[in-house]
């Protein structure tokens, strides 16, 4: 991004147009990320974080994860360990190589996360589905994938056909045993040279289409996004400030669980995630766990406005709420502000595509424009270009959004066809979202090129009230 605004001498301070490239640039102070060339994982570039941060020295007693359907939980120090263990017991056990796929088809557990750990750690690519998919849904994805092993349990494993290192059941004792290994080789992971470049995941997006395609994030794509919330974050203040705790109300195997659980790492926070969502369970844990921040969507941000269950709850903990998925009303985030003044309510951009981050408020004074995702995430650049001319435009006029910037997917797996009609030779990726940039540089969505929405953190075509879907 810094690169190509080198070439740009007028960029608007206002809202980072460039009329010469018909660029819109990021306001955002620009994020340091590791040079390119350096051999990193994402598991190890997170590690780093989390050791350097000042916030989080010593914090291995620090509940890192739970369960709360079990109340089952790992500290830092358990976590790391196990993943440590686990991964060089694969090495020993399995013939993988670097790049080699692992499905993991599995209801969420504890084991989920140390898995995506170790695997990505050692450079294999992990491509974790929707445990509730139908055996054809997941015939593609073994399809477009490929994948040489498979992690599930015994509920799920008889979905998946036979590969080539078989499938390792979670709930067995061999892989349990996996997680305490005794004699664990210390250099097990920086033996392994991970390239920034080389896939880390492949999750799953219907894209501007309803057909499932398989989006392949590298480890730079996501190192980069968790750089960025890494170096804007915002201390709280105070004496005693919370120890941070967010709630998934997303799937781990969705981009924005899969990308809150490594940004909770690096910060040395704690995640909270429930088997099963359900709206009284979510209080419930907020209530116990002290929840400070939840990823939401509109309707779970109108369900909690119009529920008398939260009067039942103490939920004063909630500091903030990211909602994302679809446009927020102003009515609603009105009628949201005035029953819980102390919270605030910010709305961001993301795609699967995008490894989830593309544009977010940030502050109360941004959250207070109703109607904006925010403005574009620090290193990312945007066009705003006219679907019949093909005409790139400036701020204030319509058109479809394209984002280039180190996020930006690798492409889709196993389709090179729709890789190429997304994304173009220069790295823009063509969202299919209409929207405009305003004079201060916020960017507004407006509709789509082709209708689909979100429903439970899914994609769906054509259903029409998308405010009855409450999650």
């Amino acid at each position: 991004m810094a690169e190509s605004a080198n070439h740009c001498q007028s960029i608007d301070p206002a809202t980072g147009f460039c009329s010469q490239t018909r660029t819109f640039h990021s306001l955002r102070p620009e994020v340091p990320l590791p040079p390119p060339y350096q051999p990193l994982s994402l598991p190890q570039y997170t590690l780093s974080l989390l050791r350097s941060s000042t916030v989080t020295t010593g914090c291995g007693d620090t509940t890192f994860i739970i369960n709360a359907t079990k109340g089952d939980s790992l500290s830092y120090s358990e976590f790391i360990a196990q993943f440590h263990s686990l991964a060089h017991c694969l090495r020993k056990n399995y013939f993988l190589s670097g790049n080699d796929v692992a499905l993991i088809l599995s209801p969420p557990s504890l084991h989920v996360p140390l898995l995506y750990f170790a695997l990505m750690s050692l450079g294999i690519v992990i491509t974790p589905a929707n445990p509730l998919s139908s055996d054809s849904e997941i015939a593609h994805q073994v399809q477009l994938s490929k994948p040489v092993i498979a992690f599930a349990t015994s509920t799920t494993s008889s979905k998946l056909p036979s590969l080539k290192h078989g499938t390792i059941l979670l709930d067995s004792p061999e892989f349990i045993s996996f997680l305490s290994e005794r004699n664990v080789d210390p250099d097990v992971i920086s033996r392994v040279q991970v390239s920034q470049h080389d896939t880390a995941a492949v999750l799953y997006s219907s894209g501007t289409t309803g057909r499932v395609k398989g989006v392949m994030l590298s480890h730079r794509n996501l190192i980069a996004l968790i750089a960025g919330f890494y170096h804007i974050r915002h201390p709280q203040k105070g004496p005693d400030p919370p120890h941070p705790v967010s709630f998934f109300t997303v799937p781990l195997f969705h981009v924005f669980g899969f990308f809150m659980l490594a940004r909770a790492f690096s910060m040395g926070e704690t995640a909270v995630f429930t088997e099963r969502f359900e709206f009284e369970g979510m209080l419930r844990a907020i209530e116990k766990y002290k929840v400070t921040y939840m990823p939401v969507s509109p309707p779970l941000v109108l369900a909690l406005t119009k529920s008398d269950l939260t009067i039942k709850y103490d939920i004063s903990s909630l500091l903030m709420l990211g909602s994302g998925g679809a446009p927020l009303g102003k009515e609603v985030a009105e009628r949201f502000k005035e029953k819980f003044p102390a919270v605030e309510l910010v709305q961001g951009y993301g795609l699967t595509e995008t490894g989830g981050g593309a544009a977010r408020v940030i502050g109360p004074e941004e959250a207070a424009r109703y109607g904006t995702v925010g403005r574009l995430s620090e290193n990312t650049e945007a066009k705003i270009v006219d679907p019949v001319t093909g005409e790139a435009l400036p701020p204030g006029q319509r058109g479809e959004l394209w984002l280039r910037g180190p996020t930006v997917m690798k492409g889709y797996i196993g389709d090179e066809k729709a890789t190429a009609e997304t994304m173009d030779s220069e790295g823009w990726l063509k969202t299919g979202d209409i929207c405009y940039f305003d004079s201060q540089g916020f960017l507004y969505i407006v509709d789509r090129l082709k209708e689909l929405i979100k429903y439970k953190a899914y994609q769906v075509n054509h259903i029409n009230d998308v405010c009855s879907i409450i999650l």
